[in-house]
C-alpha cells in the first residue's frame, strides 16, 4: 500500500474553506465554491484557475458545473448562473428566504433546497420560479431528480410523473417525493428517526436510498412510498452515499465505508483505516476514493477492500472529491484544492514519466512542495 504521496499541485487561491467541487460533463473544467463567497473555475488540462466568480454576498454552499454554464448557491439566499468562458454572472435566482443548501440542474430545469423548508424549481434561462415544494417541517438538505423517461413501468401514475419526480431529504426525518409538473407531494417517506443527510436515486428501479443521522440507510419505492429495506450496521450518522453497479457505498461518522447489495441490503464489505468521519466518496474505475475528517484522502480497491494509497497534505476535513483521467482532485475546509497522481492504483506501477510537468506552477496557484512519496 502506497502512502503519503505528495500532491501534483496545490491551488490555494480561496481565502476560506472549499465547500464543494464539481466537474463539468465534458471533463474540461472544475468549479469550486468557497466560504470566502466566491467560486473559481479551473482547467483540468493544466490545473490553472481560469475564472473568479464574484457576486454572492455570503459563503457559497454548493455548486454544479455544466459544459457552458456554472451554477452556485449561497447563504445569501440566492442562486447564480455564470458564463464559464467569461466568468460573467448571467442570472440571479431570487425567492428563497434562507440559506440555499443544494442545487441540481437537470432537464433544463434548476432545482434547489433551502433552510426555509422548501425546495423550488426554476426556469434556467428566464430565472423565474416555476414551482415551490412546501411541506417539510424543517430544513431541506438534499435532493435528486428523476426525469419521466427514466421511470419505466410507471404507467399507473403516468400523469403524475409527466414532469418527472423530485426527491428531497430533510432534517425533519422524512424524505418526500414531489410531482414536478404540479408541485404536489406524491409520497412522504417516513421511517428514519433522525435527519436525512444524503440520498441517491436508482431511477430505472424507481428506488431512493436515504442516509440519516439515525445510522441507517433505507431503500424506498418512490412511486408507492413503500419502505423496501433497512441497512443497519453503521454505528454513526450516514454522511454520504454512492450507488454503482447495484452496489451502495455509504460513508459514516463511525469512520467506515460500507458496501451493500442494493437489491437485498446485504453488507458485503467494510472499508476501515479512517481516523475520523468519512465525509466524501467517489467510485472510479474499480477504485473507491474517500475523503475524511482526518484530512486524508484514501484509495481502496473496491472489490477486495484493500487500502491502496493515502493522500496526505490537507490541514482540515476533505469536503469533496472528483476524479478525471489520472488525477484525483480533493477540496478541503483548509481552502485548498489539491491534485494527486492516481496512476498505478490497480496493481501496475505508474509509468516513469511524471504528471508533475503538466501541472507545473502557474500564476495564481502555489506549487506543491516536493516531498518523498
Amino acid at each position: 500500500m502506497g502512502g503519503g504521496r505528495s500532491a501534483l499541485r496545490v491551488c490555494a487561491d480561496h481565502r476560506g474553506g472549499i465547500n464543494w467541487l464539481s466537474l463539468s460533463p465534458d471533463g474540461q473544467r472544475l468549479l469550486t465554491g468557497s466560504e470566502d463567497g466566491t467560486a473559481r473555475l479551473w482547467s483540468t488540462a493544466d490545473g490553472q484557475c481560469c475564472a473568479l466568480l464574484q457576486g454572492h454576498e455570503s459563503y457559497v454552499t454548493f455548486c454544479q458545473l455544466e459544459d457552458e454554464a456554472a451554477f452556485t448557491c449561497s447563504a445569501d439566499c440566492t442562486i447564480r448562473r455564470w458564463d464559464v468562458l467569461t466568468g460573467q454572472c448571467l442570472q440571479v435566482y431570487r425567492g428563497h428566504t434562507s440559506i440555499v443548501n443544494r442545487i441540481l440542474v437537470a432537464n433544463n430545469q434548476l432545482f434547489s433546497s433551502s433552510y426555509d423548508r422548501t425546495a423550488r424549481v426554476w426556469s434556467v434561462d428566464e430565472g423565474q420560479m416555476c414551482q415551490e415544494f412546501r411541506g417539510h417541517r424543517n430544513c431541506v438538505l438534499t435532493l435528486a431528480y428523476s426525469a419521466p423517461w427514466d421511470l419505466p413501468g410507471a404507467s399507473c401514475v403516468e400523469e403524475a410523473v409527466a414532469g418527472g419526480l423530485l426527491v428531497t431529504g430533510s432534517t425533519d426525518g422524512t424524505a418526500k417525493v414531489w410531482q414536478v409538473a404540479s408541485g404536489c407531494c406524491h409520497q412522504t417517506l417516513r421511517g428514519h428517526t433522525g435527519a436525512v443527510l444524503c440520498l441517491v436515486l436508482d431511477a430505472p428501479g424507481h428506488t431512493a436510498f436515504t442516509g440519516s443521522t439515525d445510522a441507517t440507510i433505507r431503500a424506498w419505492d418512490i412511486l408507492s412510498g413503500e419502505q423496501l429495506r433497512v441497512f443497519r450496521e453503521h454505528q454513526g450518522s450516514v454522511i454520504c452515499l454512492e450507488l454503482v453497479n447495484r452496489l451502495v457505498y455509504s460513508g459514516s461518522a463511525d469512520k467506515t465505508v460500507k458496501c451493500w447489495l442494493a437489491d437485498t441490503g446485504e453488507r458485503v464489505r467494510t472499508f476501515t483505516a479512517h481516523r475520523r468521519s468519512v465525509s466524501a466518496l467517489k467510485y472510479h474505475a474499480g477504485t473507491l476514493f474517500t475523503g475524511s475528517g482526518d484530512a486524508c484522502a484514501r484509495a481502496f480497491d473496491a472489490q477486495s477492500g484493500e487500502l491502496r494509497r493515502v493522500f496526505r497534505g490537507h490541514a482540515f476535513i476533505i469536503n469533496c472529491l472528483q476524479v478525471h483521467g489520472q488525477v484525483l482532485y480533493t477540496a478541503s475546509h483548509d481552502g485548498a484544492l489539491r491534485l494527486w497522481d492516481v496512476r498505478g492504483l490497480r496493481g501496475t506501477p505508474p509509468p516513469t514519466r511524471s504528471l508533475s510537468r503538466l501541472f507545473s506552477n502557474k500564476v495564481g496557484c502555489a506549487a506543491a512542495p516536493l516531498q518523498p512519496a
